[in-house]
């Protein structure tokens, strides 16, 4: 692959895996990001001045912009971050869950099957549309049930993860009705640098360094599987090099564990990385809240296929990789206040404060 076209590139997992492309090999990526709330272009600061790194203000669902893209960069791939992906904003309000999900997916496979049409068989062939989902497609697990495979059967149960499930199956519809070279990857939660501080691991770590109560849903004892998001980018990777055009690999970081026991490592390792902290123990601030709807009890990736098929497996354990985590939060405490100001907002929309 010469040129990548990368939708949600200035997201969380989106933004880590341009940067990782960008370090480890010289493909050019045209980086198509909407700039939500969870979009930052600080996170891919670094590559300001990389002339291989263009990045494209605009919407998936936009597709005169898509298609001026694609016939212009003429890119060997697609990437497809692009996505709503929190559970209580589903909640609050799933319309834009459905229109970036479902139709904005929608629209995107459609210019993409468009220019892929157009490209020499050779090219043709060798063309590949990722895209990125989640494992909170299948639904919930129970302690004694086996870990969700790329067979489990689908049965979301929020606005969010019913509209990834939606946009998976026209995903997985494109290759079987018209030949698009597609390939699907579910992956269990990720953690690490950039995240956007409303998710669970840079919410508690922030939250703690303020002294601000570390809220935790009902008893605690709700189950995920971790993955450090730069071994999902390796994954993702890997599997449009290597994965079979049609196929869904599952991406799992070996690392099941209850939110609160993720809660208490994080303060342990904040306690001793920051031990003049006003706050230690940190573990003082946990205050467990209500339980939120519709609240999933346990998810588990059973990620053997793309162990057994194309030799992937999670480099960072689940210690190693929040400590990383928690010290790259401390080491970038401007990325922080960025995107947690209350002008955060209003200055993406350009508005004054």
């Amino acid at each position: 692959m010469k040129t990548v076209l990368v939708t949600g590139g200035a997201g969380f997992i989106g933004g880590n895996f341009v940067l990782q492309k960008r370090r480890e090999s010289d493909i050019k990526i045209v980086n198509l990001d909407k700039l939500t709330y969870a979009g930052n272009l600080a996170t891919l600061e670094a590559l300001d001045s990389d002339p291989l790194h263009i990045f494209v203000e605009g919407d998936i669902g936009d597709r005169p912009l898509v298609s001026d893209l694609l016939n212009r960069y003429q890119p060997d791939a697609i990437f497809n971050f692009a996505a709503e992906t929190h559970v209580d904003r589903s909640i609050d309000g799933p319309g834009a869950f459905v229109q970036t999900n479902v139709v904005g997916t929608f629209n995107l496979l459609e210019e993409s099957r468009a220019y892929w049409k157009d490209l020499s068989e050779e090219t043709r062939s060798s063309f590949r549309f990722l895209h990125v989902s989640t494992d909170e497609v299948f639904g919930s697990l129970k302690p004694e049930d086996p870990a969700f495979s790329e067979t489990t059967p689908y049965a979301p149960n929020s606005p969010y993860s019913a509209s990834k499930a939606s946009s998976d199956h026209l995903v997985r519809a494109y290759f079987h009705t018209y030949g698009l070279p597609t390939l699907i990857t579910n992956c269990s939660n990720n953690y690490g640098p950039y995240q956007f501080p409303e998710k669970l691991i840079p919410l508690m770590i922030l939250n703690a360094l303020e002294g601000k109560p570390l809220p935790v849903y009902g008893d605690g004892q709700n189950i995920r599987d971790w993955l450090y998001v730069e071994d999902h980018c390796r994954a993702i990777a890997l599997v449009a090099e290597k994965g079979r055009p049609g196929e869904t690999y599952n991406v799992g970081g070996a690392a099941e564990r209850t939110n609160l026991w993720l809660v208490k490592q994080l303060c342990q390792i904040l306690d001793e990385l920051v031990p003049n902290s006003a706050h230690t123990p940190h573990i003082n601030l946990v205050q467990y809240v209500t339980d939120r709807p519709g609240h999933d009890r346990r998810y588990a990736i059973d990620f053997s296929k793309l162990e057994r098929e194309l030799g992937w497996s999670p480099q960072e354990n689940i210690k190693s990789g929040l400590r990383k985590t928690v010290q790259w939060y401390l080491d970038n405490p401007d990325w922080c206040e960025a995107v947690t100001s209350q002008n955060y907002e209003r200055e993406r929309l350009g508005l004054t404060a």
